[in-house]
């Protein structure tokens, strides 16, 4: 396959037309061949931005469309081509992975810097430094590499680099989103985490188009938060940047999987004119320089985060003041309520200097616990209401928080702080999704 291509003067980046026996004809970019790909198999991209392989043997005519000139730079001519730099850093996940076809099972195999080999566009936008950080599934995240992550997302600004990505499961994506948005601030640009719902060489992949947008976004974008940019809809015309502590993965499997809760997104890409449309005017703006960069990137791993159900058992609370867990956020019903024969264990848990948040499972509003008899119980006890935070955002901040402190009303002083527009203080009609069928 390679010989017959190599002899038509057809190389990676070339656009190319297949004409198979069947007489249909297919017309897109070259991609190139892995390792892991059958040798007899052709990948292009199509206009689309899907891939599709296609075997050598169901084809009867290849034609070179056109292939773009590559001209080699003068040594006198490289300190004129000034590009940005974008460091991508990789941490497994779905966008660094492929299908294991003995088995079917998707594994981490690819790196960023493969995924940009499919990605021409890439090259056209910035130079890249690409490091590893570390290649696991996301369900396999902890606060420990929450801060390994913050270290070298922060390193790599005051470095003086023009953007940063960072690759990353979509599983847990949006709490590690979170860990960095409370623990770099002022940021002088976004910081944009991307995956993929779809492994990069399957023919419906979201990789490519996802990690394009989440250039374009650290690059261009006048927000300088931490953001998730994943696809907007399930076709690739445009994605989201979904601010970092206000989205979650809404569905298991569908391309448009994230949704922002409780406020607008930052910003859609239009894949098509390669445009950034600021959405939301609610943003923290692009520090001057890094001068401006805070950073503490330290999280308490002693903290719980438990829900609220009908027969939730108290002796859960029990156990983490017994194992000495620091914090607990609980994921209350409504406007943030839990069975009222748990309230003298969260009593206990706060008189032992554990520190106790409470959020709604309902995601979409507020918790507002001085409307009915236990909500305002659990005030008395010294519960902290968690205002309009997801759950995930509020125990990750809690972590945060007392990795800083362990004086709850310092504690409670922080958790009620707007840091980086976690807390949404209005709510308008527009935040809640209604869909009209």
């Amino acid at each position: 396959m390679c010989l017959h291509l190599e002899r038509l003067g057809a190389a990676v980046g070339c656009r190319i037309r297949l004409l198979l026996r069947s007489n249909i004809v297919f017309e897109g970019i070259l991609m190139p061949h892995h390792e892991f790909s059958e040798a007899d198999i052709i990948v292009i991209k199509l206009d689309n931005g899907y891939n599709i392989g296609i075997s050598i043997r169901r084809v009867s005519k290849i034609d070179v469309v056109e292939c773009r000139e590559r001209v080699e730079a003068k040594p006198q001519e490289v300190s004129q081509i000034q590009k940005p730099v974008v460091k991508i850093l990789g941490c497994g996940g779905t966008i660094a992975s492929r299908v294991e076809y003995e088995t079917g099972a998707v594994k981490p195999a690819m790196s960023p810097a493969e995924l940009m080999e499919i990605i021409p566009e890439l090259k056209n936008l910035a130079g890249y430094d690409v490091e590893v950080l570390f290649n696991i599934l996301s369900e396999d995240m902890t606060p420990s590499h929450w801060r390994s992550i913050a270290e070298s997302v922060y390193k790599s600004i005051v470095s003086g680099v023009d953007g940063v990505v960072v690759a990353h499961g979509t599983d847990t994506m949006s709490y590690t989103a979170a860990a960095l948005a409370f623990s770099i601030q002022g940021l002088p640009m976004p910081v944009a985490l991307v995956g993929a719902q779809r492994s990069s060489d399957r023919p419906s992949t979201d990789a490519a188009l996802n990690l394009l947008a989440a250039v374009l976004t650290t690059l261009r974008a006048p927000f300088g938060e931490v953001a998730v940019v994943m696809h907007a809809t399930p076709s690739d015309t445009e994605t989201f940047a979904h601010r970092g502590v206000k989205v979650r993965k809404m569905h298991s499997s569908r391309r448009d999987a994230f949704q922002s809760i409780n406020d607008l997104p930052l910003a859609r890409i239009d894949l098509a004119k390669m445009e950034i449309n600021t959405i939301n005017s609610r943003f923290i703006p692009r520090a001057k320089s890094a001068d401006e960069t805070r950073f503490f990137a330290s999280f308490d791993d002693r903290v719980a985060l438990v829900k609220a159900y009908p027969g939730f058992q108290s002796e859960i609370i029990d156990f983490l003041v017994d194992r000495k867990f620091h914090g607990i956020v609980i994921e209350g019903t409504g406007l943030g309520h839990i069975g009222s024969y748990a309230i003298e264990s969260i009593k206990r848990a706060v008189e032992e200097g554990i520190a106790v948040v409470m959020t709604t499972q309902t995601l979409f509003g507020r918790v507002n616990m001085n409307v009915y008899t236990t909500g305002r119980k659990l005030l008395e006890a010294g519960v902290i209401p968690g205002e309009d935070m997801l759950p995930e955002t509020a125990y990750v901040k809690l972590s945060w928080v007392l990795a800083q402190t362990r004086d709850l009303k310092e504690v409670r002083k922080m958790m009620l702080t707007n840091y980086v527009n976690e807390i949404n203080p209005v709510h308008t009609h527009q935040l809640y999704p209604i869909w009209v069928h």
